[in-house]
């Protein structure tokens, strides 16, 4: 029997059981939506009247949209637009043509029927206004959060202006959240190259489809990658060219942007004793065609003491095989304050004790057919010094226990700003198109650990197989990695990750943070990040979407944290007097619980004092390496 506990008593549950917590039933995860709204928008200009091996090229691009909308999930919110319906081609309503765009259906709560029935109702007759239907499809989602556009066109506009790059320009300009993502059906080199722009100027994907065969295969690959597409959030900021003009930031989720080769510096107040994490990321667009030995880029950071010393420590985050819509980040962990100030002669070492410290991110690495900017997040945390760090480490990891009980369905989320929450142990269940990334957080608090492994299931029909890369990574609060492994996959047979062993945190302490360096980032409390990766098919897009299964354990009573110097209130790692201090109780409310678990040291409390955390990509994957990344046991 499958037991469901409301949030605020599982909560509960995991303060009092502890160790026990690793046999007991899986708490049910709560419903909401992890996908971004999505609009589809079709071409029916009179040219989709063209002969296809589907009937003609209209017929094809409706058997796309049925595909997609029959297997889309439940907790989407899909709208369909179409453009070239109410007029002729002819030159004599051209004027009516160019304005001749209609929302077919609002990206509502999936209904499957009207949707079907909206796309059955298409003709296709007119001109092609690519730009004022773009337009009018960012118009008709939501204004805020990440949303996406999926545009099906069979030629360049025939109407501009508005030109559609420039409009995906001028959205992207006004800060609207968008990605769009476009398909050229059987498209000229000009056509192309407008539709591969407005894409790259969003940061979305360009597919080729070169007839209707192809189309009914790409269409609801690329429609269910949009649902779940990383998109970049945060305070506006603008780092300087040069440690004099750094701008001043607190902890916090900044969205800045960087160009090619560009260094920008940030600033940062840090008190006596403190530490600070800083991290940087960059999510590069989905580019088709690039080649294996040219798709690298990397993203590095570097500190700076109090008058722009190079203190001499730096980090580097590396994506390759960046064409599949990869993610660089690079995280420092700086504990400068820490260390008292010494001087050396007449001369003091600029990079210990308390002051203002300089992060400098600089993209460094740089492969073809890269937009000359992309979006620069930036996270900082400060973490209070300590008078007591609590118990001392415990290098022995946590003990997978094998899940009994049925599997509990999960939609993961596309980044690690939506990561769904696995509640505690158990065993969970999603199901990844060919190409996504997904993202899963689970608490831990101090004295906790956890364990997991990756079930990437059989196909539903072995006999329909193509092959992919498999990866599954670990990231601490701050997105550092801590561990990962990864593997080939073609539905033949089940493939677990890692294959000889979980991976496995040691008990979260304070003190762990003197280990070595995977097992120094388990040193805060909070949100443990879990990715889970399935690559492109290495033939086409006609491979079956993968069931993926997540065995997890928590286990470990907590226990005491940290009692730290300057606790403020809630504080970016909560680091109040109270926090960490006292172990929940069997006569603690769940209401209390709950409570301390918001305010428990992580940096997603950001989450909670600057709007929400973004520590990164969909697409962290396969190819992403990390200096001095290590594979964990």
């Amino acid at each position: 029997m499958l037991f469901r506990y409301s949030r605020p008593i599982a909560f509960a549950i995991a303060g009092v059981l502890g160790v026990l917590l690793s046999t007991a039933p899986v708490a049910a995860v709560p419903e909401q939506t992890r996908y971004a709204p999505t609009m589809i928008v079709l071409d029916a200009s009179g040219s989709m009247l063209r002969p296809d091996p589907s009937g003609t090229m209209m017929d094809a691009a409706k058997n796309a949209v049925r595909s997609f909308v029959e297997s889309a999930p439940e907790q989407s919110r899909v709208g369909l637009a179409a453009y070239g319906t109410g007029t002729s081609n002819d030159e004599a309503e051209k004027a009516a043509g160019c304005a001749d765009v209609k929302i077919l259906h609002k990206p509502e709560p999936l209904d499957r029927a009207a949707l079907i029935s909206a796309v059955d109702g298409i003709q296709a007759s007119g001109w092609t206004p690519v730009g004022a239907a773009l337009r009018q499809a960012a118009q008709a989602l939501p204004d805020s959060d990440p949303r996406s556009v999926v545009l099906v066109s069979d030629g360049e506009d025939t109407c501009a202006p508005p030109d559609p790059c420039e409009v995906a320009r001028e959205l992207d300009a006004a800060g609207v959240d968008l990605t769009v993502h476009a398909i050229g059906f059987a498209v000229d080199a000009q056509a192309r190259a407008q539709l591969s722009c407005l894409a790259d100027a969003t940061g979305g994907s360009y597919t080729d489809a070169s007839d209707g065969p192809a189309l009914e295969r790409a269409l609801p690959r690329v429609a269910a990658a949009a649902l779940r597409s990383y998109q970049a959030t945060g305070t506006p900021v603008t780092g300087g060219p040069e440690h004099t003009s750094a701008p001043v930031i607190t902890s916090g989720h900044y969205l800045d942007t960087i160009d090619q080769y560009e260094t920008k510096y940030y600033a940062v107040d840090v008190p006596e004793g403190a530490t600070v994490y800083f991290t940087g990321i960059v999510t590069y667009p989905r580019t088709p065609g690039l080649s294996i030995i040219t798709d690298n880029n990397s993203v590095g950071s570097r500190v700076y003491g109090r008058d722009g010393e190079d203190c001499g420590e730096f980090e580097s985050g590396y994506a390759t095989h960046s064409r599949d819509g990869q993610t660089a980040t690079v995280a420092q962990v700086w504990r400068g304050a820490t260390r008292p100030p010494e001087r050396h002669g007449r001369s003091e070492d600029m990079c210990r004790g308390a002051g203002r410290y300089y992060f400098s991110l600089r993209w460094k690495m740089v492969s073809e057919k890269m937009p000359q900017t992309l979006p620069l997040e930036v996270l900082v945390g400060i973490e209070s010094a300590v008078t007591d760090p609590g118990p001392e480490p415990d290098k022995t990891p946590t003990a997978m226990v094998q899940p009994a009980g049925p599997a509990v369905p999960v939609v993961g989320g596309g980044s690690f700003t939506v990561a769904t929450e696995l509640p505690g142990s158990g065993r969970y269940t999603d199901v990844l198109r060919r190409g996504e990334i997904v993202f899963y957080r689970v608490h831990l608090d101090w004295g906790q650990g956890l364990a997991y492994r990756v079930r990437f299931e059989q196909a539903a029909d072995p006999r329909n197989t193509r092959q992919s890369s498999i990866r599954t990574e670990l990231y601490s609060p701050w997105a550092e990695e801590i561990g990962y492994d990864g593997s080939g996959y073609n539905g033949e047979e089940l493939v677990r990750l890692p294959d000889d062993g979980p991976l496995a945190t040691i008990p979260i302490r304070y003190a762990n943070r003197d280990l070595r360096r995977e097992r120094a980032a388990q040193s805060v409390a909070g949100w443990y990040y879990i990715a889970v990766k399935v690559g492109p098919s290495s033939d086409d897009e006609t491979a079956q979407p993968v069931t993926v299964t997540i065995d997890l354990t928590v286990s470990g009573d907590p226990e005491s944290g940290p009692t730290y110097t300057n606790p403020v209130a809630g504080g970016v790692f909560g680091e109040t007097e109270d926090v960490g201090k006292t172990p929940a109780a069997e006569g603690d409310s769940a209401e209390a619980t709950a409570q301390d678990r918001s305010s428990s040291p992580t940096l997603a409390a950001i989450a909670g004092t600057c709007g929400f955390l973004a520590v990164s990509a969909i697409l962290l994957t396969w190819y992403l390496i990390r200096r001095r990344g290590t594979r964990l046991r």
